[in-house]
């Protein structure tokens, strides 16, 4: 009777390990409308509703391969363009979505049509959190057919060689 009596006493005692969070719903769908909703954001130049899709740490990266923004620093080059009212527009189409075996984590790719850059590939990683799902990380890249990929490499190559040539 000592034992269970040591046992309940020291379970009271003891400091409450924290409750594990809640898994996500499983319906695929959300982590489709936080991705839409991102999209449809950037069209109307909405900044509060873009940014609060991108986690703290989130980071976006751009078809330059010099662009890779953390959230503050893309927030701040994104500011003048939104206050203005110029956002930018992708209209998403072939979306495929996967999961973590908890759920917590979610990985996408997805053509996206563009009047300005044509057809281009967004990919990155979601997780679920306190909040519900925000964005780690975004991708976004111009795909090249392979035929014209030889061709884009040497105009890079010769842009990056002029580049280091200027003055």
């Amino acid at each position: 009777m000592r034992g269970i009596a040591a046992l309940l006493l020291s379970a009271l005692l003891s400091p409450a390990l924290p409750a594990a969070a809640e898994p996500p719903a499983a319906d695929p769908r959300d982590v489709e409308q936080v991705l839409d909703a991102f999209h449809q954001a950037a069209s109307r130049a909405d900044e509060e509703a873009y940014f609060a899709l991108l986690a703290p740490q989130g980071v976006f990266l751009g078809t330059d391969a010099t662009e890779r923004w953390e959230k503050e620093a893309f927030r701040a080059f994104a500011h003048p363009y939104f206050a203005q009212g110029k956002g930018w527009t992708f209209v998403p189409r072939n979306r495929h979505v996967a999961r973590s075996a908890d759920g917590r984590v979610a990985w996408f790719d997805e053509l996206l049509d563009s009047a300005t850059y044509g057809e281009c590939r967004g990919s990155g990683v979601l997780e679920h959190g306190p909040e519900g799902w925000k964005i780690q990380q975004y991708h976004l890249t111009i795909p090249i057919p392979n035929d014209l990929a030889k061709n884009f490499v040497a105009r890079i190559r010769d842009a990056a060689a002029a580049k280091k040539g200027a003055p």
